[in-house]
């Protein structure tokens, strides 16, 4: 018995799984799900179409015609501006928003603090949806102008304008700039802010040397995200209604349901991947720097 056990010692029967069938199933997932998906638009951008036929090997034809086309350059310089514009002022509005919640004290303040982190969750037609109940041509402002005044209709038509789409796109996506903040506050020990005041600095210098150098990790870290998800927003824009405002997913739609040009349609989408990749691995070095 000695014997028959110090040979089973000797040579075990390893019954552990290997470390690679582990990750196959998650692996054939994503390529089956997003990789193999991702390598048909990407091939789909190389083939050129001609009469109806799709012709064979690779080109650049169907990126040199979308490059050259005016509403490729037109969305491309609208999708920009629109997301730069909304960082902007999602920046500017969530870092006052901020202030107010962490360092005024108000009744329910924590109460909103935590309503931050749910409307996170809301999807972005809804936020449009309300401004259009308050601002629409139908909506409760009109409606109150017209039966104060008498007018046919009310003076609120910006919201079909590309001024309605950047408002709905900074009531959307403050939140994902106050988050950040709003847990960088938390972590500001309060003693700086109280020598300060006892040193005689008022409110505006002890935000702007104190505050803002403690908040500006996350502040990058809060913007470079709003920026990535601008950059895609296709929900608000087309929701909103505004008819003149064309951005890179609107076009990408635009030209694969209502063209049916689907090389176009995919050099546009691998514009906008190209794009959204390099701003989301900004984001991320930013997020790794802030330490979030």
């Amino acid at each position: 018995m000695a014997s028959i056990t110090a040979a089973g010692r000797r040579n075990p029967v390893s019954l552990r799984t290997p470390t690679w069938a582990w990750a196959l199933p998650p692996v054939l997932i994503l390529a089956l799900g997003f990789l193999y998906p991702l390598a048909l638009v990407v091939r789909q951008s190389f083939t050129p179409e001609s009469l109806g036929e799709t012709t064979t090997g690779a080109s650049l034809t169907p990126y040199t015609e979308v490059f050259a086309s005016t509403a490729f350059r037109e969305a491309l310089t609208t999708t920009v501006w629109l997301a730069v514009g909304a960082t902007v002022g999602c920046l500017v509005l969530g870092f006052v928003l901020a202030l107010v919640i962490a360092f005024v004290p108000f009744p329910g303040g924590k109460a909103v603090a935590r309503f931050i982190d749910v409307f996170l969750s809301f999807p972005s037609f809804l936020i449009t949806l309300a401004l259009l109940f308050i601002y629409g041509s139908v909506g409760m402002a009109n409606g109150a102008w017209t039966g104060v005044t008498g007018a046919a209709e009310g003076p609120f038509h910006f919201l079909t304008t590309p001024w309605g789409v950047l408002l709905a796109e900074i009531t959307y996506f403050t939140p994902f700039v106050m988050r950040p903040l709003l847990a960088a506050f938390s972590q500001l020990d309060t003693a700086q802010l109280e020598v300060a005041s006892s040193l005689g600095a008022g409110p505006l210098r002890i935000v702007r040397q104190v505050i803002l150098p403690e908040a500006l990790p996350a502040l990058a870290a809060g913007g470079s995200l709003v920026l990535v998800l601008c950059l895609n927003e296709f929900g608000i824009v087309l929701f909103t209604g505004a008819k003149g405002v064309t951005t890179l997913p609107m076009l990408v739609y635009s030209k694969a349901i209502l063209e049916s040009d689907y090389p176009a349609a995919c050099v546009v989408a691998v514009v906008n991947i190209v794009l959204s990749v390099g701003l989301y691995s900004l984001y991320r070095v930013v997020s790794r720097r802030a330490g979030a």
